[in-house]
């Protein structure tokens, strides 16, 4: 991955409006989160082509009943003028959630997970500049997994873009 940007630590209150996010089904609260992600994006001066959320497996996403990710990325998008795409990367295995995982685990967890799809595999991504969106970063392994095809498929550039990093 090319690096990472943080809108603010892992602490309270943002900890818990993060949670309230994904596990609670508040997805109101992506608006004013995703709000803070493109602030963040404009703050940092990243210059991307293309964003993507980090793409749930179908079955958690069924479990949950939407993507907390795609909701940041979409008001982000709208914030910061860069397009979003939820249709480049996929996740094609099921993976256990990384919360209880130690770092070398979440590496295993997570390795070749994401596939880039048809479409975009082949050359469509060549000099691009893309930031992945995702809530928390604790190692980097989810987001580094989903680089790894992005890269692959000819990006030049690959961020990641979180509300929130563990404070070190």
């Amino acid at each position: 991955m090319s690096g990472l940007r943080a809108v603010s630590a892992y602490q309270e209150p943002l900890r818990r409006c993060i949670h309230a996010l994904k596990y609670d089904g508040n997805t109101r609260l992506a608006e004013p989160l995703g709000r803070l992600m493109a602030q963040a994006y404009i703050n940092y001066g990243l210059q991307a082509d293309i964003m993507i959320p980090v793409p749930l497996h179908s079955e958690r996403q069924k479990q949950r009943g939407y993507n907390h990710a795609l909701l940041l990325a979409r008001v982000c998008s709208a914030h910061s003028g860069v397009p979003v795409h939820d249709d480049m990367v996929v996740r094609h295995r099921a993976t256990v959630a990384q919360v209880d995982l130690n770092p070398k685990d979440r590496y295993q967890n997570v390795a070749g997970a994401f596939l880039c799809t048809p479409t975009f595999a082949t050359g469509a991504l060549y000099g691009r500049k893309i930031v992945i969106v995702d809530d928390v970063c604790t190692t980097g392994a989810t987001l580094e997994a989903c680089a790894v095809p992005l890269f692959a498929a000819g990006a030049r550039a690959v961020w990641g873009l979180v509300l929130a990093r563990p404070v070190v």
